[in-house]
């Protein structure tokens, strides 16, 4: 186990496979940047299966338990079942899940499960079509998604469903996503909206904070806390009354949980990030085609982590972060 200067192990891996997404979400991949015209990445530039298993073994013999696929969109990237199946025979994986907007999940569920995924983490943010069609900027209606998620728990995986909340935009859905999910017994989070990269147009004043939304529910719902089940666990997590069916929620923005992040990010182009919210990664693409010995790649990642004194949250709280760029959530998969 390698730990970072403010002595954060480092036990989560994100692994973004693709940077192409079908959505066109503002808060991550508004369409007046991310156009017919937008270069994408070419597939010369992006990791191979292979190379992705290769990074993923190094990063287990440091400590790495748990991983995460994303995007972009990562039911897009082709054949995905097959690197999952592949990660899930590396020693010492304990966890492996994949988030996805679920329009793909109809087609794809059943050879993801096959291949060894159980946990799906699901982006809704509407229940109501005409907020969510506006929201996904491709006129998707929540009944695709919605349907995606059904047949998902019809295959057996345990599913949770990730709601982005912005004032004014999809704050009047709040109560009804919670009932919803609650009545079909999955995990709904609710996401404050943060000020990832930098094209989303963000501000305070769209922020729903977790205390706003707990004030919200609390008038229609009794919910108690539920103790962490690990350290660096992201989620508040809370279950209501006379029920096991949970609600979260991911307070970057409000309650900085900077102090026990645990995450690393590779991108989909092979660069190591430390923190979402980082203005510029490592580049272990290079490393990975022109260094065969897997030590050498082990020692410059765990330089790299043990040099980490990344805390934007909590500086973004105190009012002392840089003006510099950010990365693309889209880019660094969130």
């Amino acid at each position: 186990m390698i730990i970072d200067k403010l002595r954060r192990p480092l036990h989560d891996l994100r692994i973004s496979v693709t940077d192409k997404c079908n959505f066109r979400c503002q808060y991550c991949m508004p369409a007046e940047i991310f156009g017919p015209d937008f270069k994408f990445l070419n597939k010369d530039e992006i990791l191979s299966f292979e190379e992705i298993e290769r990074l993923a073994r190094i990063f287990s013999k440091l400590g790495v338990k748990k991983l995460r696929i994303t995007g972009g969109e990562p039911l897009m990237r082709k054949n995905i079942a097959l690197l999952i199946s592949k990660l899930n025979e590396i020693e010492g994986i304990t966890d492996i899940g994949l988030t996805t907007n679920g329009v793909l999940l109809v087609k794809q569920s059943k050879e993801l499960y096959e291949a060894g995924l159980r946990r799906l983490n699901i982006s809704l943010d509407a229940l109501d079509n005409e907020i969510f069609q506006k929201m996904n900027g491709r006129g998707v209606k929540s009944d695709v998604v919605l349907r995606g998620i059904e047949t998902a728990l019809n295959t057996g995986f345990s599913v949770k469903v990730n709601m982005v909340v912005q004032k004014g935009v999809n704050d009047s859905q709040i109560i009804p996503m919670a009932k919803h999910f609650r009545d079909m017994g999955i995990t709904l989070r609710f996401i404050e909206y943060m000020d990832v990269g930098n094209t989303n147009g963000w501000n305070w004043n769209q922020v729903v904070t977790k205390k706003e939304i707990y004030d919200l529910l609390s008038e229609h719902f009794t919910l108690k806390p539920v103790d962490s089940n690990y350290y660096g666990e992201v989620a508040k997590r809370y279950k209501y009354k006379d029920s096991e069916t949970e609600v979260g929620f991911i307070t970057s923005v409000s309650e900085s949980f900077c102090s026990t992040c645990t995450r690393a990010r590779i991108s989909a182009d092979g660069k190591f990030y430390t923190c979402l919210f980082a203005a510029k990664g490592h580049d272990l693409k290079s490393l990975l085609r022109n260094i065969d010995d897997d030590e050498q790649i082990l020692n410059e990642i765990s330089g790299i982590w043990q040099n980490r004194n990344d805390r934007y949250s909590d500086e973004r709280v105190i009012g002392s972060v840089s003006s510099s760029k950010k990365i693309e959530m889209s880019y660094i998969g969130g």
